[in-house]
């Protein structure tokens, strides 16, 4: 029976469906695959809460009533004193500061499974030294749900780049809340700031839209797979199309965005009064390996195209090869949402696992 052990940071929505996912999936990965999965300790931003192995009680009580006020190197103490093997550190967090503990727990004997995609969105000097750390130690990191959440986007290019497979391009709706707003905005009858109100009231978007709208999420996707196929690029080089009127930016509040978004409207409304019958707006990113151009951009596309024929919040993305020509690859599907990534980060323990000794 190989055994694992992983370490989880981060508590909100990813976090607490991944543990709950692992405890489901525990008997059965256990008679399947001959893999035990441990959880001996669940952190958040401030507090950490050491389980006693294979405990089967509430872990969101425990965490709130035996938890306690930590740093790193009490977790790293911890874990080196009950001699723990196949450590596993998982980053649930969104958070710019967590990466910066990446190193000492890569040197600490913890591999590492992401969520986060700060880490791979850094300078390329940070971007580099991350991996001759990891080569050093011989250690892995995974972060599969950087790009799509669930769906293999990443492997497909990795897996293309080692077979030198030379692609030439990538494009695609990188982002679940974009492909909601502008696929909803094309089919219905509603003003754009409407359908904006209609998505955060979904949870589709952030909490400040703006977020959203300024493209930057879909910049740092596109920068990972860049990335990914060998391009040296730093993010401050990628071509961003903002939605969000300087007006109403982050040099103003929230309160006012929210009272003033109805500005928005004219320009959207302009933008689908000029599309012909078969066309739809849709946001998309867009990475040409050949010339090394990055962008993130609204564009037009045929309704009946892979991106055109988008519904809900899914995303699509084309992968351009030399030996797909004009045919692209097309992975499609739901891109976004705790759920799914949550699973694809399980997916992503269970590869790691098939490398590390039993």
């Amino acid at each position: 029976m190989k055994k694992i052990n992983i370490v989880l940071f981060g508590t909100g929505n990813v976090g607490s469906i991944l543990v709950n996912q692992i405890l489901q999936a525990r008997e059965s990965l256990q008679q399947k695959e001959g893999l035990e999965i441990n959880l001996p300790v669940i952190a958040n931003s401030t507090t950490a809460f050491f389980q006693k192995e294979n405990q089967q009680s509430s872990w969101e009580a425990d965490l709130k009533n035996f938890g306690f006020p930590y740093k790193l190197e009490d977790i790293l103490d911890y874990v080196q004193k009950q001699q723990y093997g196949n450590l596993i550190a998982v980053d649930a967090t969104a958070s710019e500061e967590f990466v910066d503990n990446y190193l000492d727990l890569i040197r600490g004997g913890f591999h590492i499974v992401a969520a986060n995609k700060v880490a791979n969105t850094l300078s390329s000097q940070s971007y580099t030294q991350l991996r001759e750390t990891l080569q050093e130690h011989n250690k892995h990191f995974l972060y599969e749900t950087n790009v799509g959440a669930g769906l293999p986007v990443i492997e497909t290019l990795r897996n293309f780049y080692r077979a030198n497979e030379r692609v030439t391009k990538v494009r695609g709706v990188f982002s679940g809340s974009l492909s909601y707003i502008f696929n909803t905005y094309c089919e219905e009858e509603k003003a754009f700031s409407e359908v904006l109100t209609e998505a955060a009231d979904k949870g589709f978007t952030e909490p400040d839209p703006r977020v959203d709208l300024s493209g930057k999420d879909v910049a740092r996707k596109l920068l990972i797979l860049g990335r990914e196929l060998g391009l040296q690029k730093e993010f401050e080089e990628i071509s961003i199309q903002d939605l969000v009127p300087v007006h109403l930016n982050g040099q103003s509040t929230l309160k006012n965005f929210q009272k003033k978004k109805k500005d928005l409207d004219p320009v959207f409304s302009k933008l689908k009064k000029d599309l012909k019958r078969d066309e739809v707006i849709r946001h998309v990113g867009e990475l040409d390996l050949q010339s090394g151009i990055l962008d993130v951009k609204l564009v037009t596309e045929n309704r009946t195209s892979a991106l055109g024929s988008l519904k809900n919040a899914d995303s699509s993305f084309e992968i351009f090869t030399e030996s797909y020509g004009e045919h692209p690859l097309v992975i499609k599907g739901a891109g976004a949402g705790a759920a799914v990534t949550a699973r694809g980060v399980l997916t992503d323990l269970i590869k790691l696992a098939e490398k590390l000794p039993s």
